[in-house]
């Protein structure tokens, strides 16, 4: 079977293939290591690394078509190259130095981001489980946690309780640094996690999630630490803001523009006179990155296509008052989208 490598290479008109980012290294190969160079030619592939990864490389690499070559001390990446005339590297992921030098030897440069790009956004059968297994997880650390969390909890201990959760049942780590916000905390989207201690009442949001063999899941769920009788308002938004996630997860085709998929919810949002607090886009793309294409927004052209993987999140902030973001790991399949996070989305009190 050929590597994503192999596949890359044929797909472009340079004599060799260059990839040193770490991300894109584990798409090329599935190895993971933070120092490495893979290097495709009409030879076949070699992933150079030093001595700190050539044994666990060499095992996992056994029934492949990539080498394992020891990358010598006082060696360069430019000298991995020689006798080459053209080069395709990721002009998009590539230092300005590094391109430069390159130039300045006399290569032709080819780029092969959007090649990269275009093949990392949609997933293969064995990604796509690997994704299911990390929102599996996540769903369940979760709803344990509603059966755990405390008044008096910090910010910060309640994330390291579900960090720990997921943990547990098998992830290797968290997908982003884990988001929670106890009640005006939360109207910030992107609230670093402090110390503020969970009062009864508070509206609660909470944005997580997991790593599995690399691949990662993303969820968000707002929800209510007990019930002071003082959030009428709070509740309705709620349903508004649930309303377009649901109308949005619906309504998702292959086909669709980013455009068109965020203007399901947006234009939701917008017939209750809250698009204006939807301050970020609907989506994102997810993998071996929390961010990758393609993007679900107000300007985005990108096709959506089956077997690509990203978040439906909605959400809309309101000023040292609370936040609403309700956020699922969606695919398409057969044209359409379906969850792959899916734990409850009901308003939940605690």
């Amino acid at each position: 079977m050929k590597s994503n490598a192999q596949k890359l290479y044929e797909g472009l008109k340079a004599d060799a293939v260059l990839t040193e980012q770490a991300d894109l290294r584990r798409y090329l190969t599935g190895f993971e290591a933070e120092f490495g160079y893979v290097l495709t030619d009409k030879n076949g592939t070699r992933f150079f690394t030093d001595t700190r990864y050539t044994e666990a490389a060499g095992k996992y690499f056994a029934d492949t078509d990539i080498e394992v070559v020891l990358f010598e001390r006082g060696a360069t990446a430019y000298s991995l190259l020689e006798g080459y005339k053209s080069v395709a590297i990721p002009v998009e992921m590539t230092l300005a130095p590094v391109y430069n030098e390159l130039v300045k030897r006399g290569y032709e440069i080819v780029d092969s981001s959007k090649a990269i790009i275009d093949a990392m956004c949609v997933k293969s059968d064995a990604e796509l489980e690997n994704i299911s297994v990390a929102c599996d997880i996540a769903d369940k650390a979760i709803e344990k946690l509603y059966g755990t969390i405390k008044e008096g909890m910090t910010e910060t201990e309640t994330a390291a309780e579900l960090e720990y959760y997921m943990r547990a049942m098998g992830a290797s780590g968290t997908s982003f640094d884990t988001i929670v916000g106890f009640g005006p905390n939360g109207s910030m989207p992107h609230y670093e996690t402090g110390n503020r201690k969970l009062k009864f009442g508070d509206v609660v949001l909470i944005d997580y999630g997991c790593k599995y063999h690399g691949y990662c899941s993303d969820s968000t769920r707002t929800f209510l630490f007990g019930d002071d009788g003082k959030h009428e308002d709070f509740k309705e938004k709620y349903g508004i803001v649930l309303d377009s996630q649901l109308i949005a997860l619906d309504g998702i085709r292959s086909g669709m523009t980013g455009k068109q998929a965020d203007a399901l919810a947006r234009d939701h949002l917008a017939k209750y006179g809250l698009d204006k607090y939807f301050t970020h886009s609907l989506g994102h793309g997810l993998g071996l990155n929390i961010h990758e294409a393609p993007r679900l927004s107000p300007s985005s052209d990108d096709v959506l296509k089956d077997g690509m993987v990203f978040s439906d999140e909605p959400g809309v902030y309101f000023e040292s008052g609370y936040g609403i973001r309700i956020e699922d790991t969606l695919v398409l399949v057969g044209g359409r989208a379906q969850r792959v996070t899916k734990s409850d989305k009901k308003l939940i009190i605690v």
